[in-house]
């Protein structure tokens, strides 16, 4: 099952926001159970039973929202916080809606955010959502509206903070440059009507690009940073054969980086990885996680896991420290090759 810290189920702790919300230093992606990847291999019990064993395991930061199914995934989560709330930190989102051809459209406005936080609670089985976060800002709704009716449920007692997605598609290196740019100047106008606690965006070693200035931007004002596909969708764990193929539902089956081609141009990034793992007695996953959760004291990574033993593995990468020379090694390696989306 790969290299495990000592003192299983006690992860180290780390804070989100100001709002001094403590989660486990590794999180739980909950999307992959129900929603993008590979449909043949989502089962509701071994996805509960994977939810379980994450929270046994300490990493209680369960991330799922309302469109991942659409809905599916929420009362999915919902059946584990039925019987284990006081054991979980949820964050679930909402802004996007879900069509019948699975076409996604943004809604921000006040009325539907209201609605929909109202109808996760219902789905979640819970009386509060610890983090609700905005999926992503509507171009026909000032981004101020969405997060005034998002923070009127903060005083409602129906949410106890706020968190901002920053994931979404980008062509090159320059047009995610220009994504992160955009959401910076987006969370400079949110957090002058109410405070965000957290940002969550992609950062991986083959997806480093928020480094440069949303990861700063986070720091400086004590805003968590949730670390979303910290394993480049499964890239990163050196599972994945060149040209296996994806199943047609599966997002991968569409994605540049995934290409026969540009699995086997990207080899040497998982090889890096797994050299530094084998001086640890760990897995290339779990070096991947430990060089995320070592960008910062206020870095969440979040991978996705369908299975008990991936969860497990992923949260025994919070004890593990990579050397200078671990990181060296790392920082040599080649920039991914291939678009992002």
């Amino acid at each position: 099952m790969g290299w495990q810290r000592e003192g299983y189920g006690q992860v180290e702790r780390r804070t989100i926001g100001a709002a001094t919300l403590e989660v486990g230093a590794i999180g739980l992606g909950c999307m992959p159970m129900s929603w993008a990847y590979t449909a043949s291999q989502q089962r509701g019990d071994r996805s509960l039973r994977t939810v379980h064993a994450a929270l046994d395991a300490g990493s209680d930061l369960l991330d799922t929202a309302d469109m991942y199914g659409p809905f599916t995934n929420e009362l999915l989560v919902g059946r584990v916080l039925k019987e284990r709330r006081s054991d979980a930190f949820v964050s679930t989102k909402c802004g996007l809606l879900v069509g019948g051809d699975q076409h996604v459209v943004a809604n921000g406005r006040p009325g539907y955010v209201r609605r929909a936080c109202d109808a996760s609670l219902r789905r979640l089985q819970t009386e509060v959502i610890d983090l609700y976060q905005l999926h992503r800002p509507d171009p026909e709704v000032p981004v101020e509206e969405t997060w005034g009716a998002m923070a009127e449920l903060v005083t409602a007692g129906k949410v106890r903070a706020l968190g901002f997605c920053a994931v979404g598609p980008r062509s090159s290196r320059r047009a995610g440059a220009r994504r992160y740019a955009e959401a910076i100047r987006q969370l400079e106008r949110v957090q002058q009507v109410f405070p965000v606690n957290a940002v969550e965006a992609e950062l991986s070693v083959w997806s480093p690009e928020a480094l440069d200035a949303l990861l700063p931007w986070c720091e400086a004002r004590g805003v968590g940073f949730l670390a979303a596909l910290p394993l480049g969708g499964g890239y990163l764990t050196g599972t994945l054969t060149p040209g296996q193929g994806f199943e047609p539902d599966d997002v991968r089956a569409r994605h540049p980086r995934f290409t026969a081609e540009m699995m086997a141009a990207n080899q040497p990034v998982v090889a890096g990885l797994r050299r530094v793992a084998e001086r640890h007695g760990a897995t290339p996953a779990q070096v991947a996680l430990a060089w995320v959760l070592g960008r910062g004291r206020h870095v969440v990574p979040i991978p996705g896991a369908k299975r008990e033993r991936w969860a497990v593995e992923n949260a025994g990468a919070a004890g593990l420290k990579l050397t200078t020379e671990d990181l060296v090694e790392i920082a040599a390696l080649p920039p991914a090759r291939g678009s992002w989306d």
